[in-house]
């Protein structure tokens, strides 16, 4: 069975590379990092990523609510949001965006890894709910 490919959005390098290995260690594969919102935006395109892991604080233009947002609706490509941030007005926002799933940093790996395989499950249900209507 191929592994799914999760595109990991963090802007803080030693926090990426810590979350990519994890990923490999549960058994995805991770094709890019990309650490702000607009580079998020155009490796969705190229990278085929089955999940999109996103922080909500991004340097530059976009923040990780805005990326996830445009990956969403151009790309149809879920997104997780995992942030140490968790403040009302940031999750209201988030909420708009119609997230599969929000984990609160730090994280433990189980954690991790049931939202991102509920996720990937609730994706492909949806879309095959779309197909066959």
């Amino acid at each position: 069975m191929e592994k799914s490919k999760i595109l990991v959005v963090e802007d803080e390098n030693i926090v990426a590379l810590d979350i990519k290995n994890r990923l490999k260690k549960l058994g995805y594969s991770v094709p890019s990092i990309a650490s702000t919102g607009e580079e998020a935006i155009n490796k969705a395109d190229t990278t085929f990523a089955d999940l999109v892991l996103m922080d909500i604080m991004l340097k530059g233009e976009i923040d990780g609510i805005e990326a996830a947002d445009q990956i969403n609706r151009r790309f149809n490509i879920p997104v997780i949001y995992l942030t140490a941030y968790v403040d009302d007005k940031i999750l209201e926002r988030a909420k708009l965006t119609r997230p599969y799933g929000y984990i609160s940093k730090p994280f433990k790996e189980k954690d991790l890894h049931t939202n991102i395989e509920m996720a990937l499950h609730r994706h492909k249900m949806e879309k095959e709910d779309n197909s066959s209507a």
